[in-house]
């Protein structure tokens, strides 16, 4: 199952300005994640899981540490080639959903392969087949607040698979889902993680899904305090 690093986080602390101060959310992690392994980052609200992950796929900037995603430095690039780099190689599921309001379903799952060149029409429909994967192929044409909340989470995660990216960060995918829909989106979310050449990493507290974990990775208080194939015994 374990293949070469695809993610290496050395060093990373993250501090947030508080009033004339300062207060530091992550705390000199160091983690390596393979490629071909499906990891899960747990722990309470506020240990910084989010925090983490978004520093992981160019979204936040360290305060201190270097971030490598499949041999790049990502903070070493400027911005133009960071956003670049995003679009080619980092899929992001956001707990929220950031869909478009006035756009329909299947232009939302679209919008990575416009943005980097696609013909609009052909991203459309190989929107509307990856839709459908996800059981959602007749809400293709509606707009997001048509859309239940399971349904928009459906459509998020199909506009982050969509440009086919070597790294998938994930930010409690299955929360709105039933466990039969939940289910599906983890099992698709395993076929991408089982790829040599990929990685995949989810924040969750949904313990209907543990068992598809590789890999198990623990915060507290902003360090990393488990790394293992289980949960640990507390959680």
């Amino acid at each position: 199952m374990s293949g070469h690093p695809a993610i290496r986080v050395t060093r990373v602390a993250k501090d947030f300005p508080v009033g004339d101060g300062k207060l530091r959310v992550l705390h000199d992690i160091n983690v390596d994640v393979k490629s071909g392994e499906l990891t899960y980052l747990v722990g309470e609200s506020g240990s910084g899981k989010t925090t983490l992950i978004s520093i992981i796929a160019g979204i936040l900037y360290p305060s201190e540490g270097t971030v490598s995603v499949f041999g790049t430095d990502i903070y070493r690039l400027n911005d133009t080639q960071l956003v670049k780099f995003r679009l080619s190689t980092i899929g992001f599921i956001f707990q929220q959903y950031n869909l478009i309001p006035s756009i329909s379903a299947a232009a939302n799952a679209a919008v990575p392969l416009i943005a980097s060149g696609v013909p609009r029409k052909a991203a459309i429909e190989q929107a509307r087949e990856l839709l459908h994967m996800l059981n959602i192929g007749d809400q293709c044409d509606k707009l997001p607040r048509q859309l239940s909340g399971g349904q928009q989470q459906r459509v998020a995660i199909g506009r982050a698979l969509i440009h086919a990216p070597r790294l998938v960060v994930c930010d409690e995918p299955t929360a709105a889902l039933d466990a039969r829909s939940g289910r599906r989106v983890m099992d698709l979310l395993r076929d991408v993680a089982l790829a040599t050449d990929r990685a995949v990493i989810i924040v969750t507290h949904d313990n209907r899904i543990f068992d598809l974990a590789d890999r198990i990775l623990a915060m507290e208080d902003g360090r990393i305090t488990h790394d293992g194939t289980h949960m640990p015994k507390d959680h």
